[in-house]
């Protein structure tokens, strides 16, 4: 008997050793970031933020790969599956919460395939439109629609915790809106600038340059209080609309399976490149945003909170994917 405890014993140890191997030599090499949304939104912008103090702290290339569709669930998918040998990770936006709602079927489990890694930050949302429109405020935009019919607004894509929001604001402010759901926040900015649509609603990190360069003109901002840089804007809260905020958010996650030394030592890098000087500032002043910077197990119980809070309105409103 003690041969066979010894003998299990050493077995497991070699078996352990692998996992072992791989965190002392880990990058091999060129370390994937996959974004899964279309470039020139916010999600892809705070990716590429990190990436040169990432490739500088770990000595490898990082590469970021848009895979955008489906709420996001595509490039999830791909992560869920890839090998836990911490070359691949996933950097996704709020809507992460919402896709065991938005899509039948999901092909991973929200929370068995992912290593919850960090929250990078948050940035309340903000409803804009094109200088020229001619409405002020969103109590303007909603008079519009009542005598309409109906007006459109653009989101960064069905189930965003923005297009959520969009509706919780026009079933309380009696008006009817048309959701334009775009695969990506560059591409939803564009149609606004230009006129396309009515408003869009977008975190304001995405929205902010806009703002500042006058190309967009805000009308409510999200927060529990007003930016620094909307000091004009007001809150939902202030408008009326009691209780309701609602922020974008940006995490990171691992496949599951990680070599958890791994997970540590890509977090501490990850985190020491946010917190630059120059690239927090830049978080903070243009893109009007929140560094959070938490540690994994935060962010596994963040997550579960959005899930119950915003999983509850994609159901009352029957959201569906893009």
């Amino acid at each position: 008997m003690a041969f066979s405890l010894t003998r299990r014993g050493v077995l497991g140890a070699a078996l352990a050793l692998p996992a072992v191997a791989r965190a002392d030599t880990w990058p091999a090499g060129p370390i994937r970031i996959v974004v899964p949304f279309a470039p020139g939104g916010s999600t892809d912008a705070v990716a590429r933020l990190a990436a040169p103090g990432l490739q500088q702290r770990l000595g490898v290339p990082i590469i970021v790969e848009n895979r955008s569709g489906a709420a996001g669930s595509i490039g999830s998918d791909i992560v869920a599956k890839a090998r836990p040998d911490g070359q691949t990770w996933l950097l996704t936006f709020d809507s992460h919460a919402v896709m065991p709602v938005l899509v039948p079927n999901l092909p991973f489990d929200l929370v068995a395939d992912f290593t919850p890694v960090t929250q990078i930050g948050r940035a309340p949302y903000v409803i804009a439109c094109q200088p020229a429109k001619p409405y002020q405020t969103l109590a303007e935009v909603f008079a519009l629609a009542r005598q309409k019919g109906s007006v459109t607004f653009g989101s960064t894509g069905n189930g965003t915790i923005g297009h959520l929001a969009m509706l919780m604001l026009a079933r309380r402010g009696g008006a009817e809106v048309t959701h334009l759901p775009y695969r990506g926040g560059g591409l939803a900015v564009n149609d606004a600038v230009a006129g396309h649509i009515d408003m869009m609603i977008g975190s304001s990190a995405l929205l902010a340059p806009q703002i500042s360069a006058s190309t967009l003109r805000p009308l409510l901002q999200l927060g529990a209080s007003r930016l620094g840089g909307l000091p004009a804007t007001p809150t939902a809260v202030e408008s009326g609309f009691d209780g309701l905020t609602a922020e974008a958010w940006w995490g990171v996650f691992a496949p599951a399976k990680t070599p958890a030394p791994v997970v540590a030592r890509f977090q501490e890098a990850l985190v020491g490149a946010y917190r630059e000087a120059r690239i927090a500032q830049q978080f903070a002043e243009i893109n009007q945003a929140e560094l959070v910077l938490s540690d994994g197990p935060a962010l596994g119980r963040f997550v579960q909170s959005q899930v119950e809070t915003w999983g509850k309105t994609a159901r009352e409103n029957n959201v569906k994917p893009d």
